[in-house]
Formats: C-alpha cells, sequence, structure tokens
C-alpha cells in the first residue's frame, strides 16, 4: 500500500510491471528539479507519449505531464542526458521485493542501467553494463556497501522471501521468534499492510506465532497476493492508502492503471503552466505562526502514538524484557560495557539478538520488540514505563499548550535589538583539535601523528595534563590548566579522537598523566614510534568513557564552528548535531550537518559569516571513522 511516506515494495512491483507491458519505450529528455526529483520523457510506438516523474525515497510513476524544466540543467541531468537519451529501454524490473527498480537502457556501447532507490534517503544510481557505478546522484558510504562512482553497485543486507521455494519459507517460519504478520512484514520486506493481507488472504490469525503457523498455506497467500499485483492488478485509493489490488479500508476510487491511481494519490506535480502563472503570495506572520502551530500538533501527536505503541510492546513482550535488564544490570557489576558489547555481538540468545544498540553512558540498550525501545537496565521494566508514561504526559501537555496558543492567536511582535555578530579570530591553537571545557579550560588534541610530537614538544608545560585512550592511535589530549571536568568533558574527547571510533566502539578507556610522566626517550631494546610515547609511573583511568561529540555553532560573543564533548558545546550554544560512532564517512557527515546547522542558524548569518561557517571548519571537528548523526537539538 503506497502511503504519503512512500511506496512499498508491493506497490514498486506493480508500477514496473504495469511498465513493462508498454515496452518498447525510448528515452527522451531528462530533467531535474531539485535534489530529490527526476523527470523523463518516455517515447512509445506510434508516436506515443509517456512522462515518468521520480521522487528518490517515496514514488516514482507515471503522470499526465512534467514540472516546468529548469533553464540551467543541473549536472546530474546532464550526464543522464549525454549517457541515456535516445537509447531504447529494453527492461524495467525491480529487485525482489526491495523498493528499488531499476530500467536498461540499450545504446550503441552497451546496455546501461538506471537504478533508483525508494527507501530512506533515497538514491539515483546509473550503471556501466558490468554494474560499475558510473555516478549516483548522492554518494553515500554505508557499513555494507559504497554507492560512490567505480564501485560495484550493492543492494542493501537483507533479503525478502519474495523468491524462496515452500522448504525455504516454512525453514523462515520456524526459525523466526515473531508473530506471523511482523514475520512477514520485516522479513518478507511487504511492510504491515501487505503482511495483514497475505494474512486475511490465508485465513490466518495475524497473531500467531509464525513457528506455529501452517507455512504452505501462507506461502500460498504470498504467491497469491505477488501474482495479483504482477498481473491482475484492480488499482484502487481507499481510507488507508492507494493499492494495485483491493486492499484493506473502505474504497473511495477504482482506476484502470496503477500509474493513474498514484498520480491522483500523490500531491499533484506543478505543471509548467501552472508554473508560470503561478506566484506564490507572501505568508503573513499570523499565517506562518499557524502553520507552524498546526504542524507542532502534529508532531506531539506522533510522539504520542509512538510512546503508547512502546508501553504497549513492552507489555506484550514483558518476560524477554525483564530478562534482558536482569542479565545485563548483573553482567554490567563486574564487566566493562565494552566488553558486554562484544559478548553480545557473539551471543546467539534471543534476548541478545534483540539488542540493537549499547548505551554505556547511560546504561541502557535499545531492543527491537516490533519498536525500537530504550531500556535503562539498572531500573525496573515499570520504572522503564514510567518513562514513557511521562513522555505521553509530557506531550499532551505540549499539545494542550499549541492548541490553547492557537486559539488566542498570534502574539504581538517585539522589535528585537538588532544583533552585532563577530567572526571569531584566529588562534593558534585552532589547527589542532580544540575545546573549552564547561569551566573554560582549553584543551588540544592533535590530529595525526606529527601533531601528537609537536604538543608534547612545543606546547605542554608544567602545570599540564596529559591524557590519552587506552587504545592504539588517537590524539595526544593536553589540558591547558586546572577543571573540575576530567571524566565527564575531557575523557570522552580523547575516546571519541581515537581509534575506539573507527572500530565502532561506544566507550572506551582513558589515562591521565603528568607531564614528567611523558618521554619520548626508549628503554633499551625498546622503539618509539612517530607521534608515540612512553608514560612512566602511577596513571589515573576513566573506565568506559562513553564516545560521542558535537559540532555547533557559537554566535555570541563570538561566530565559530565549535566542536568537542557534548556538554561542553551544549554549554556554549542551542544549534548543534550530536555525533556517535555510526555508517557515514567523515565528509557525507560534514555535509549532512552543514545542512542541519545552515537551516537552523538562518541564511542570513551562514552566509554573512561564510569566511567561518562552512563545511570545512564543520569537517574539522568530525572524528575518524563512520558516524551517525543522532538528531538534532530541539532547544
Amino acid at each position: 500500500m503506497a502511503n504519503i511516506q512512500g511506496m512499498s515494495g508491493m506497490d514498486v512491483r506493480a508500477m514496473t510491471s504495469e511498465l513493462s507491458e508498454m515496452l518498447p519505450l525510448w528515452i527522451g529528455k531528462i530533467y531535474q528539479y531539485d535534489s530529490k526529483t527526476l523527470g523523463i520523457r518516455l517515447n512509445g510506438e506510434g508516436g506515443a507519449k509517456y512522462h515518468f516523474f521520480i521522487e528518490v525515497g517515496r514514488r516514482a510513476h507515471l503522470v499526465s505531464s512534467l514540472p516546468e524544466s529548469p533553464k540551467m540543467p543541473p549536472s546530474y541531468a546532464m550526464l543522464l542526458r549525454k549517457h541515456l537519451e535516445g537509447g531504447r529501454v529494453t527492461a524495467i524490473g525491480q529487485y525482489g521485493l526491495q523498493r528499488i527498480f531499476y530500467i536498461d537502457i540499450g545504446k550503441k556501447g552497451g546496455t546501461l542501467r538506471l537504478v533508483v532507490e525508494l527507501f530512506d534517503e533515497g538514491n539515483a544510481v546509473l550503471l556501466d553494463d558490468a554494474g560499475v557505478i558510473i555516478k549516483p546522484l548522492w554518494h553515500h558510504r554505508f557499513r555494507d556497501r559504497a554507492v560512490v562512482p567505480g564501485e560495484v553497485y550493492a543492494l542493501p543486507e537483507g533479503t525478502d522471501c519474495s523468491g524462496l521455494d515452500l522448504q525455504a519459507f516454512g525453514e523462515m517460519c520456524a526459525a523466526s521468534e515473531r508473530d506471523i504478520v511482523r514475520t512477514l512484514a520485516v522479513g518478507c520486506l511487504l511492510g504491515g499492510a501487505y503482511a495483514e493481507l497475505v494474512c486475511s488472504t490465508a485465513g490466518a490469525d495475524k497473531n500467531t506465532p509464525a513457528v506455529s503457523v501452517d507455512a504452505a498455506v501462507i506461502h500460498a497467500a504470498l504467491g497469491e497476493v505477488i501474482g495479483r499485483v504482477t498481473a491482475m492488478r484492480e488499482p484502487v485509493i481507499t481510507d488507508s492508502g492507494c493499492w494495485p489490488i483491493a486492499g484493506i479500508g473502505e474504497v473511495k476510487q477504482r482506476f484502470s492503471r496503477y500509474n493513474e491511481a498514484l498520480e491522483a494519490y500523490y500531491p499533484p506535480v506543478p505543471h509548467a503552466e501552472v508554473r508560470a502563472a503561478e506566484k506564490r503570495p507572501k505568508l503573513t506572520r499570523e499565517e506562518v505562526i499557524r502553520r507552524q502551530q498546526e504542524e507542532a500538533i502534529k508532531k506531539f501527536d506522533a510522539k504520542i502514538a509512538r510512546a503508547e505503541r512502546i508501553v504497549e510492546a513492552v507489555y506484550m513482550h514483558y518476560p524477554l524484557v525483564q530478562e534482558v535488564i536482569t542479565t545485563l544490570d548483573r553482567a554490567s557489576a563486574g564487566m566493562s560495557w565494552q566488553e558486554i558489547e562484544g559478548v553480545l555481538k557473539k551471543s546467539d540468545l534471543p534476548a541478545a539478538r534483540t539488542i540493537m544498540a549499547v548505551h554505556p553512558a547511560d546504561a541502557a540498550v535499545d531492543i527491537d520488540i516490533g519498536e525500537r525501545v530504550t531500556i535503562r537496565v539498572h531500573e525496573s521494566v515499570e520504572a522503564n514505563l514510567e518513562r514513557y508514561y511521562a513522555q505521553i504526559k509530557k506531550f499532551k501537555k505540549k499539545k494542550e499548550g499549541a492548541i490553547a496558543a492557537m486559539a488566542r492567536g498570534a502574539p504581538k511582535r517585539k522589535e528585537k535589538p538588532k544583533e552585532v555578530l563577530r567572526p571569531m579570530k584566529k588562534k593558534w591553537f585552532h589547527r589542532f583539535r580544540w575545546f573549552y571545557t564547561s569551566d573554560g579550560t582549553l584543551v588540544i588534541g592533535g590530529r595525526d601523528a606529527s601533531q601528537n610530537e609537536e604538543l608534547v614538544r612545543r606546547y605542554m608545560e608544567g602545570k599540564d595534563t596529559f591524557a590519552h585512550a587506552d587504545v592504539h592511535g588517537g590524539s595526544v589530549v593536553i589540558i591547558k590548566g586546572e577543571t573540575g571536568h576530567l571524566e565527564d568533558e575531557v575523557a570522552p574527547f580523547a575516546a571519541s579522537y581515537s581509534n575506539a571510533w573507527k572500530a565502532g566502539h561506544f566507550s572506551a578507556d582513558v589515562y591521565f598523566a603528568r607531564p614528567d610522566q611523558v618521554s619520548k626517550t626508549a628503554e633499551a631494546g625498546e622503539f618509539v614510534a612517530r607521534g608515540g610515547f612512553i608514560v612512566r609511573g602511577e596513571r589515573r583511568y576513566v573506565r568506559d568513557a562513553p564516545l560521542g561529540v558535537a559540532i555547533g555553532v557559537q554566535v555570541q560573543p563570538e561566530v565559530a564552528v565549535i566542536g568537542g564533548p557534548i556538554q561542553a558545546v551544549k554549554a556554549r550554544t542551542d544549534q548543534y548535531v550530536e555525533l556517535l560512532p555510526g555508517t557515514f564517512g567523515p565528509n557525507d557527515v560534514a555535509k549532512k550537518a552543514t545542512r542541519i546547522l545552515k537551516e537552523r542558524v538562518g541564511d542570513a548569518v551562514w552566509k554573512s559569516m561564510r569566511p567561518v561557517l562552512n563545511t570545512e571548519a564543520i569537517a574539522a571537528f568530525v572524528p575518524p571513522g563512520e558516524s551517525d548523526i543522532r538528531g538534532e537539538n530541539e532547544g
């Protein structure tokens, strides 16, 4: 079922099957309208003309007409025109039931393939006849694949069950610990709506454990639904979404073709003549505020609904949640979280397999029980539930406040004094990694072996403190004075800018020493590598320092990109993003963080302070290795 968020794998199957029936086709002009939308003019036999609209990450279907094309075509549209224009479409297909489809285009030099991804942020990827990426719309590096030029295109990890025979399908059901509807939704990439439709077709209770169902009956029903979607479509729009076959919900409209149903369901694509005549009226301040309030209410409703689903999921899986808490609470008494994380990765126990992420700083884990739930292991099940009940209460109160504010109308505008912005002056330590602790002490770290050497030889003084993560490879960290934040700020800084981040760990041990304990002079028979040091005598350790950095934009007293421990950055700005070890390369993370911070700070400030606010300045604070942006600050 296609919904406003996007199309499912079954919907992609229906759309591509319908287009395949229209072959042969030829590629006409290709357009790019913005960073996520493309248009392709297709020529058919007998002078037929078709318009194919793509919104990566969401939808793709024929439309009655394409939007007005940009006067200056973007570079990606030009590249696609160069390689594909005039080529014959030889095949249109889908990878299993994934939300990924492809168009094969034959030209004199061979057959090229345009792959379109409709999941997450989406992408469009042009491949040569050997499956090697010529150019993607967006460059991405994930843990399991790289979508960059020169790499062989690889599908995301995970498989669907559309191609499984009865025996393999039965084995999948027998190995599942979920009920049958969740097994179909996740393991077969059906999504919840089609999983329920398969259960209904089979006459099976969707809540029955997968291990207990008659696999043959479910397998036959799955085949029947896929067959109807592929070759026996009866497109409808119901109150639940847009279906290629009769689905769930009351039918609102019927269509002869699924592409027509998709065009009718999704917001209309602006036509050229409309675009030319249309001048968007500027919204009044009151209208802007009202829209923001309406959006806020929608977000509160979504957060309340999710918290309620989590509470329901915890009660449904109460024994499993209790087992996770009991086991990890006992284990943490004698093991570090880093050790616990390693044990979990190797374990085949059902409780361990539900754990998706570990948060050492909070003594918490994320578990998959149909919903992703954060559980604190030193609290009871009831205490964990109470936190979600508190969230529900908080968001309901905020929603009531937003509704009351809408009833009162927009507040009167208050004139704000004009803020004077000054860029931060370049200082000697800015070429290193650096931050100020919450109590104002400067902390500096080396970016590489050469800077590590320089920091110790030239800048470490008698009253300083030396710090380093207890792993091979990482920043030498020098604390220039006294601070009360060695454990909660300096230790996470040293841990984050070390090879522990590259290894994907979420915590690491860090030690501190006096300058007179640090030496470059080796004992007889020893060797000290470049950037390395010998630390003699007793060291002070901080165990399991959590990894995580924040990058933000400080506006006062001077404008600058700042980065370092989350707590220290939060003390100096409200505009920041948090990074954790994850799946995206440093360049991708820097670009994404730039987009987020630019939006939050505003174009006016960003443009006026371009010399100090830019992607290069942000990239300087991104740790080595792969990262995820945990989320934007809502302050």
